[in-house]
């Protein structure tokens, strides 16, 4: 995520939908400013879509929907917009919104080096002001592992997947391998990924 530069001005909501509409990026929207999505690597886009394509083939036909990076998320009680890599919602009141969702079960979140700290702590902030989430999925995108933060009686516990594991996604009563998620994917050393 990229700040937005010092003499833009702030936007009320429905000035930065407007906005938005015509710009080739995506900006998320805090407190009346607009900070661009830097763009990710193709493990990213990959691992993404892998998770988000096994999600809408478990709730095919269940009323719920399986959404991916180009869908914001509105954060309840406040004038925030941010984009997940993939969220999922089953909530009535998110069935005919056009913008936005605003009652996601579960959201995921794809690790870039770029984004890790802001996915790991303000966003995770934000979103756990939701009363609906039930689960936030944290996917490396530089090794095989998903750390899933699962609320129960308000409280929010973490379970660690790595390879061999089976990963369970409680919000949508899935379990699968987490090789699923990682299909096709080439880890390239670090070293080696820079040049």
């Amino acid at each position: 995520m990229i700040a937005a530069r010092d003499n833009f001005p702030k936007f009320t909501p429905e000035e930065y939908f407007a906005w938005e509409e015509q710009q080739l990026e995506r900006h998320e929207y805090i407190d009346g400013e607009v900070y661009a999505m830097s763009g990710g690597t193709i493990s990213h886009s990959e691992i993404a879509l892998n998770f988000g394509s096994l999600l809408k083939i478990h709730l095919r036909g269940s009323g719920c929907k399986t959404l991916n990076s180009d869908a914001r998320v509105k954060i309840l009680e406040s004038s925030h917009y941010v984009y997940p890599d993939v969220s999922v919602t089953c909530d009535e009141r998110d069935k005919n919104t056009t913008q936005y969702i605003a009652y996601p079960c579960l959201v995921i979140e794809v690790l870039s080096s770029s984004t890790e700290a802001y996915d790991r702590g303000n966003k995770f902030k934000l979103y756990r002001r939701n009363p609906c989430l039930q689960e936030y999925v944290l996917v490396d995108a530089e090794t095989m592992s998903i750390e899933l933060f699962r609320k129960i009686d308000h409280n929010w516990s973490l379970i660690d997947y790595e390879q061999g594991s089976m990963v369970e996604l409680a919000s949508i009563k899935l379990t699968f391998p987490i090789e699923q998620v990682y299909e096709d994917i080439v880890f390239v050393p670090k070293n080696v990924a820079e040049r």
